[in-house]
C-alpha cells in the first residue's frame, strides 16, 4: 500500500488520533491511498489545509467527498504579498469559511523568513483579516508562525484572539510555549519535535499540558526521524505520537487520547 521510496508503515496506536495539519493535494500518491494508509495504523481523521483560493477550495471539495477528512480555508502568509488583489482574494476566502465541512481558518499568520520586509505590510493586513474572520465564523484560527514569535503575539494581542488559536508546527521554546498557554492556544508538534538539533522543542513540549497539545504532520514536509528528509505522509503521525508520549513521560494510550479529544473540541465531529 505505501509507495516505493516512502518510509515503512509504523505500527498501529493503540486507539486512533487525527492528523491536524495536512497537504494531501502536495503529498504524491493517491489521496484515497493516503487516508486508507493513515487510517489502518490509526489515524482516522485528517485536517486538510488551505493555503490559497484554489486549495482551500480544493479542501472544501475532498472534506464534502471524504468523511475522514475536514478542511480548513486561507491564505498563506507568503502567499498574501503576491495577490494582485488581497482584499478579492480574503473575500472569496470569507465566502468559503462557511461550509459545514470547514472547520478552521488557516494556515495564516506571519513568516519573516521568506517574506522579506517590504512584504510584511500585506501580511499582516491579511493576517488580521483572518483573525477577524475566525472571529466572525466561531472557528479555530490555525496559526503558521516562522521566526515571527514576538509579532504573532502582538497582532492576536491587538486584535483579539478568536475562541480556539491552533499554532500550527509549533517552532519556539519553553517561554513561548508558556506565553501560548497562557493564553489559551493549542500547540501542533509535527515530526521536527523529533529531530536530534531541536531539544528546545522537546523542552516546549515538556512544558504544555496534555490539553493543550496536538500533533502534525504538514506533510509531505517535516517528517519525523528516523526518516528525516523523506516524503511524509499522515500515517506517520504514530512516530511523532510516540516520541511525543515519551517526552512527556505519560502512556502511549494516553496521549492518543489527549490528542483526540483536542482535535474534537477544536474542529468539531468528522
Amino acid at each position: 500500500m505505501i509507495p516505493e521510496g516512502l518510509p515503512p508503515e509504523p505500527e498501529a496506536l493503540p486507539s486512533p488520533v487525527l492528523d491536524s495539519h495536512t497537504h494531501l493535494d502536495i503529498v504524491e500518491w493517491d489521496v484515497a491511498r493516503q487516508i486508507e494508509a493513515a487510517a489502518k495504523v490509526g489515524v482516522d481523521r485528517l485536517v486538510q489545509v488551505g493555503v490559497d483560493v484554489g486549495s482551500s477550495q480544493w479542501a472544501v471539495s475532498l472534506a464534502t467527498a471524504h468523511k475522514a477528512v475536514v478542511a480548513t480555508v486561507a491564505l498563506h502568509p507568503n502567499d498574501a504579498p503576491r495577490q494582485s488583489d488581497v482584499d478579492a482574494a480574503l473575500g472569496r476566502i470569507a465566502e468559503l469559511a462557511g461550509h459545514e465541512r470547514v472547520r478552521g481558518i488557516g494556515e495564516t499568520g506571519l513568516d519573516h523568513f521568506r517574506t522579506q520586509p517590504d512584504g510584511r505590510a500585506a501580511q499582516e493586513h491579511s493576517f488580521r483579516a483572518h483573525i477577524a474572520l475566525a472571529k466572525r465564523v466561531g472557528k479555530p484560527l490555525v496559526v503558521h508562525d516562522r521566526d515571527a514569535h514576538a509579532d504573532i503575539l502582538r497582532v492576536i494581542d491587538d486584535e483579539g484572539a478568536p475562541g480556539d488559536v491552533v499554532m500550527h508546527c509549533f517552532s519556539g521554546d519553553a517561554d513561548f510555549a508558556a506565553e501560548c498557554v497562557r493564553r489559551g492556544f493549542t500547540l501542533s508538534f509535527a515530526g521536527t519535535v523529533t529531530f536530534k538539533n531541536a531539544p528546545q522543542l522537546r523542552e516546549a513540549a515538556l512544558r504544555t499540558p496534555l490539553e493543550n497539545i496536538l500533533v502534525e504532520t504538514d506533510a509531505p514536509y517535516l517528517t519525523p526521524m528516523p526518516y528525516r528528509g523523506r516524503p511524509n505522509a499522515s500515517y506517520l503521525i504514530p512516530v511523532t505520537v510516540r516520541a511525543l508520549a515519551g517526552v512527556k513521560g505519560v502512556p502511549l494510550d494516553e496521549m492518543c487520547q489527549a490528542i483526540s479529544s483536542n482535535g474534537e473540541r477544536l474542529f468539531g465531529p468528522w
